[in-house]
């Protein structure tokens, strides 16, 4: 896989600063069941890095300690970590507001039967990959047979009340195909309803728009391409400052398999430690810490979350 690091480095993105902490973004590790194309993570069935028990403790310590709102999960596949449970029920009794990235076919997975009854008895909100309401688009980026076994994943979430109950939160995920960017969220939204309602009778509450990062397998599949250049000169002619207010690095702390905290996950991806520091800072070195003010590391990659309608973890920003 080819490393675009160092076409990333230099930017003139605006620099950006952290406001109040609200979202622990937690990554529990790269295994995954699948193998995207687009994944910003490189995760797959082979990869090993997961999130340890103790891990698991230091980041219930640091949401406990400072009130935080939200506990975002992903990975990989989260519910792969044999912490996901207890990480999640022990959250939820701090009145935690909880998210599990979902991307529907682990719901299928031997020894994960349960695992839709157990988000649904917890009230997590359920944020599901679905880049597309048709086959062949949704296979060609997620792999062969994937389409059905997620529509199957969604069914099996609307049966325990996902997408039809107040309390039950399911969201979708679209990821454009190629170098476009994503279009109007709120045009794309009710064309998914539609289509999946007429089409298998499924339910959800909302659809995000994300744009596809240049880093890790989407990045090297554009230099492998020779469409790096292209896409970078999209992100940045696309590039609005109404969506500066709203990137999520300003209230959200990422945090990987390890422990360390990153401003964002594509920066955890990257390896760009938070800030402008030059070494890697454990999450218990800073439950003390007044994070608000703090710089926000910046590369080129930037410009992804602010091209066009803009783009974040919870969708569109404008």
């Amino acid at each position: 896989m080819i490393d675009t690091f160092d076409l990333l480095v230099k930017t003139n993105f605006p620099s950006i600063k952290r406001t109040d902490l609200e979202t622990l973004q937690v990554n529990l590790g790269y295994l995954c069941n699948q193998q995207c194309l687009h994944c910003h993570v490189d995760a797959s069935p082979r990869r090993k890095e997961i999130m340890t028990a103790e891990t698991v403790a230091d980041v219930l310590r640091f949401i406990e300690h400072r009130k935080i709102k939200t506990l975002d999960l992903t990975g990989g596949a989260p519910e792969m970590n044999p912490q996901f449970f207890s990480l999640v029920s022990q959250a939820r009794n701090m009145g935690v507001h909880v998210i599990d990235r979902c991307n529907l076919t682990v719901l299928l997975e031997p020894g994960f039967e349960d695992t839709a009854a157990f988000l649904a008895d917890n009230k997590v909100e359920v944020v599901a990959s679905m880049p597309c309401y048709l086959e062949e688009n949704v296979d060609a980026q997620r792999g062969k047979g994937v389409f059905h076994q997620s529509i199957e994943g969604l069914r099996l979430l609307n049966k325990h009340g996902y997408g039809i109950a107040d309390d039950l939160q399911l969201n979708l995920v679209y990821n454009p195909q190629g170098i476009d960017l994503p279009p109007s969220q709120d045009v794309l939204e009710p064309a998914y309803k539609k289509e999946l309602k007429q089409r298998f009778d499924i339910e959800f509450n909302h659809l995000y728009t994300i744009t596809n990062m240049p880093i890790k397998r989407f990045g090297s599949t554009l230099v492998s391409k020779g469409l790096f250049e292209e896409y970078m000169q999209l992100l940045k002619t696309s590039y609005s400052n109404d969506n500066l207010p709203g990137v999520m690095c300003r209230t959200t702390l990422s945090v990987d398999w390890q422990g360390y905290i990153f401003d964002c996950d594509f920066n955890q991806m990257l390896g760009l430690p938070a800030g402008h520091s030059q070494e890697k800072t454990h999450i218990i070195d800073v439950i003390d810490s007044e994070l608000k003010g703090d710089d926000i590391a910046i590369m080129d990659h930037c410009y992804g979350c602010t091209a066009g309608f803009g783009s974040s973890c919870g969708g569109a920003l404008i």
